[in-house]
Parts: structure tokens; C-alpha cells; sequence
């Protein structure tokens, strides 16, 4: 039966060894096929991904989106160098994705941080999760997978849900076309997204307050193992296919 095992951690206030922290905190608690989730925050910590926003100095075009969504032009700026495309936005936020993950002022968040400052989203996620999964063999000798976590909101529901930024280790998404439904029907268009599913589970237990439980363990989950290398176009929905930004667009 599946289940969550929430990793408490010290709290860190710069750059540190993630590599170290999670093997040490791992340590006799993991057994070959789990799959390990990890805050993205944790991980941009670790890495010295957080910004002072009194240090940055806004563009002319963070100025101007600054004036059309009533923002903070600093933190404008810092949204701009981190988008990959701006969609549009409302009062307050900006609509961006931000590696390939089509979020709120591009994943940028002000909380768990102190008072000031904004985290970003890890470097080279992907390349992170799959150093991370090869080092824990290396160390224990098992086989594992990692997600890198994310919080998010979902269109039209209220409140936040996991979402994967990065995996490795499994295969993060189940084709399912062609299978057949309970009448007999064959599914033409079903993906069953694995890796945001197994985020989701995790978040709840993690949490998105002062639990301090940026790691956490989800045993027996059914996920496929795999020793490939997970590229992040497999998790992606270009914009053009995106119904949600297809559907926004068409009606504007």
C-alpha cells in the first residue's frame, strides 16, 4: 500500500551541500524503489537562489508591466529574466512559464524566505535530480526515484497542489492510448501523468507552512524505475497544444 514518510530538516539560510544534507538525512530511511520528493525551494537554497529585491534594477519593460498588473517593478524585473513566455496576467500577478511550467509571476515565490527577498526556481533541475538519484546508488546501492516539488495553483479551484519541476529515475508519465475504458471504449487521448501525481501526494504531507519537512519518502507507489535519463520536453505541453493557453488566446 502506498504511503508518504515526511523528512523533517533544519532550516539553512545560504548556499549548502545538497548533496551531503540528503544523504545524510536519507540514511537508513530509504529502500530500493522509493521515490524521494524535494521541495524546489530546498533545493534553489541550496544552490544561493535567493534575490534581494532592493538589489535589482528594473528595465523599460519591467516598468511597463510593472504599470499594467500593478506590481513592484523590481520584482517585475526579476519575473521578466525568469520567464520563458509571459501569457498575461491579472492585478498582482503575471502569467509566465518558467521551464516549460506555466505558473503565477513564473514560480517566483516571497514566502519561506525572509522578509525582502524572492526565491527562484533550482538551476538545471533536471540535471540536479538525476546527479542526486546516481549518487544515492553510489552511496547506499539502491535503486530510487526523485521528484523536485513545487506548489501550485490550478485553474479555477482554490488552493494549491503539487506539481513535478523535475524527476528522475521513473518514467514520469504513463501512455495510455489505446488501453481500453470499463465499456469497452479505447482511450484516444488519456496520459496518466505519474510524476505530478506522486508531487501532488508528497505536498500534502510536506506541507506549505513552518513544517520543515522539505523532503519526503513515498513508498510502494507503483512507479516504473528506470535508469534512462528524463528529458524535460516529456513533461512539457507546448503552448500551441495547451488547451487551457489555446482556449485563453482563442477567446481574447
Amino acid at each position: 500500500m502506498l504511503s508518504v514518510i515526511p523528512v523533517k530538516a533544519s532550516r539553512k539560510d545560504g548556499p549548502f551541500d545538497l548533496y551531503h544534507d540528503v544523504i545524510d538525512l536519507l540514511k537508513d530511511k530509504i529502500a530500493d524503489g522509493d521515490i524521494i520528493v524535494i521541495s524546489s525551494k530546498y533545493v534553489a537554497n541550496s544552490q544561493g537562489r535567493i534575490l534581494n529585491l532592493a538589489d535589482t534594477v528594473p528595465s523599460a519593460d519591467a516598468e511597463s508591466l510593472s504599470r499594467k498588473y500593478k506590481m513592484a517593478s523590481k520584482f517585475a524585473e526579476i519575473i521578466l529574466r525568469e520567464s520563458d513566455m509571459i501569457f498575461g496576467g491579472v492585478s498582482g500577478f503575471i502569467l509566465a512559464s518558467s521551464d516549460g511550467v506555466l505558473a503565477p509571476n513564473a514560480g517566483i515565490d516571497k514566502s519561506n524566505v525572509k522578509c525582502g527577498k524572492v526565491i527562484l526556481y533550482p538551476d538545471e533541475s533536471y540535471k540536479v535530480a538525476e546527479n542526486l538519484k546516481r549518487r544515492l546508488y553510489l552511496e547506499m546501492g539502491i535503486h530510487i526515484g526523485i521528484i523536485i516539488v513545487d506548489s501550485r495553483l490550478m485553474p479555477a479551484r482554490s488552493g494549491t497542489t503539487g506539481i513535478a519541476i523535475a524527476c528522475a529515475g521513473f518514467e514520469p508519465v504513463q501512455d495510455m492510448r489505446g488501453q481500453i475504458d470499463l465499456d469497452g471504449n479505447p482511450l484516444k487521448v488519456t496520459l496518466k501523468a505519474t510524476a505530478d501525481n506522486l508531487a501532488s501526494i508528497a505536498n500534502h504531507r510536506m506541507g506549505e507552512g513552518a513544517e520543515s519537512t522539505p523532503i519526503a519518502i513515498v513508498r510502494d507507489s507503483g512507479a516504473s524505475l528506470t535508469d534512462r535519463r528524463i528529458s524535460p520536453e516529456e513533461m512539457i505541453v507546448p503552448s500551441e497544444m495547451c488547451v487551457y493557453v489555446r482556449g485563453f488566446q482563442s477567446s481574447s
